[in-house]
């Protein structure tokens, strides 16, 4: 049974994948390099040279430069094309443009009032490759008087970002992002091109506080408002960062989904849903690290949802039960279906909790837990035909492409037994029963398989 997805930080999969901190970042260190070697006023094949040699010493990786060029008239500009990593799946661009500020340049400190970059493609394999090295993009170049200034890149433009995942498929954005000091960006705009409706959000700052409230040392909070329009709905909310006096950032946040249409929100990130409907609820967002790629790596977000009405688009739980789990194809309309949506990135990836699921339709009512795991699925199912009175068990499994629903050995048993008094509800009442009589002794699958064999047998 699939289910509503958090937002993208997340991506879901949510927003830090879908932002492409972690490649700009690396890319921004690239942009430091180059403006350190401009007082030896190099030719082009120089600037390409020296650049990808000041990559490698910061990240440990071999960069390739197709072409770059620069220009001081009519305004200072550094620009390179077809850019890649040296790895298994290149980190690749098609263009990137550095423009520096004049007085920066005049005074050794590097400044940039805008960037540009378009085509970018990032592996997700080739961009874990670069974890742990964040800090180095803040390194002051090698052999080099010049200084960082307070705000070094005021603006970045990007266009066709592309991010990969672990199962090849990429998805392209566009946007812009405003910086202020210590890389804490005052506004950001960002859209998957050519979805309709439209997928973007909008995230712009809203203050800054200081809180020394636990004596503990000047502590800054700052706010953003966020807003997502997505589905043909919205995921509004604030979110806060505060930096404690260690330097640790913890990021939190409240959202609320309002009538999604999850079909055109799966979709929008070429996913499909098992569940159509309109989706509404609250999200909360938090996350703790050092610098952007541990808050990524570390974010956690919880949403309670409701759809209303719902469908299940691959099950039809009421032939489920009638036939014992035999015959499940169809779908099931119902009236109402809840729960909560617990995530977690990972190392393998990001793990998603269904919790406490219920869905009602007229006299069926459902209940589980499902989780999934790099689109695998496992959970447990109960069915009630009367609300309550007559449960049916069920196991999940298989993969969000290709679900399974099958009973335990117990269930199975004794969903035989009842056929044989009365098909259809009898079949859930034995099922119950055999679930219970599995709990009660501890009996194995095997055992119980072998019994609902003998059982049919018998019934012929």
């Amino acid at each position: 049974m699939d289910a509503p997805a958090a937002p993208p930080p997340a991506r879901r999969r949510r927003p830090a994948r879908w932002l492409a901190w972690g490649g700009l970042g690396v890319l921004g260190a690239l942009v430091l390099a180059v403006l350190a070697l401009m007082a030896w006023l190099p030719d082009d094949d120089e600037v390409a040279q020296r650049t990808a040699q000041e990559f490698e010493r910061r990240f440990g990786v071999a960069l390739t430069i197709g072409n770059a060029r620069w220009a001081l008239r009519p305004v200072p500009v550094i620009e390179f094309r077809d850019v890649a990593t040296q790895q298994d799946q290149p980190i690749a661009l098609r263009r990137l443009a550095v423009y520096p500020q004049w007085r920066s340049l005049l005074q050794r400190r590097i400044e940039i009032s805008r960037l540009e970059v378009e085509g970018l493609v990032l592996p997700r394999a080739s961009v874990r490759a670069f974890r742990g090295r964040e800090k180095r993009a803040d390194d002051p170049p090698a052999s080099s008087t010049w200084t960082l200034a307070d705000i070094p890149v005021h603006t970045v433009r990007f266009s066709d970002v592309s991010w990969i995942d672990r199962r090849g498929i990429g998805l392209a954005y566009d946007g812009e992002i405003e910086f202020g000091s210590r890389w804490r960006p005052r506004e950001v705009q960002v859209e998957r091109p050519g979805v309709s409706p439209p997928a973007r959000a909008r995230i712009t700052r809203d203050g800054e506080v200081i809180d020394d409230s636990a004596g503990q040392g000047d502590v800054g909070t700052e706010r953003w408002r966020v807003a997502v329009e997505v589905g043909g709905g919205s995921w509004d909310g604030d979110a806060t960062l505060a930096t404690e006096p260690d330097g640790r950032m913890r990021l939190t946040a409240r959202l609320a989904p309002k009538e999604i249409d999850l079909e055109a929100l799966t979709g929008a990130f070429g996913r499909h849903s098992a569940v159509a409907g309109r989706m509404s609820g609250e999200t909360t967002l938090e996350a703790h690290g050092e610098h952007v790629g541990e808050l990524v790596r570390s974010l956690h977000t919880r949403t309670r949802f409701k759809v209303h009405p719902a469908t299940l688009r691959r099950f039809d739980l009421a032939r489920t039960v009638t036939t014992a789990g035999t015959q499940r194809e169809g779908q099931t309309v119902l009236d109402e279906l809840t729960g909560t949506l617990d995530t977690q990135n990972t190392g393998d990836g990001i793990a998603l909790h269904y919790i406490d699921l219920r869905a009602r339709s007229g006299v069926l009512t459902a209940s589980g837990d499902v989780r999934v795991l790099n689109r695998r699925l496992q959970g447990d199912v109960a069915v009630d035909l009367v609300d309550g009175v007559v449960g049916f068990p069920l196991k999940l499994g298989g993969t969000l492409d290709k679900p399974e629903l099958s009973l335990t050995g117990g269930a199975l048993a004794g969903a035989a037994a009842g056929s044989a008094v009365l098909p259809g509800v009898g079949t859930a009442i034995g099922a119950r029963i055999g679930q219970k009589l599995e709990r009660l002794f501890g009996s194995e699958d095997a055992p119980a398989k072998k019994a609902a064999r003998r059982n049919r047998s018998n019934s012929r």
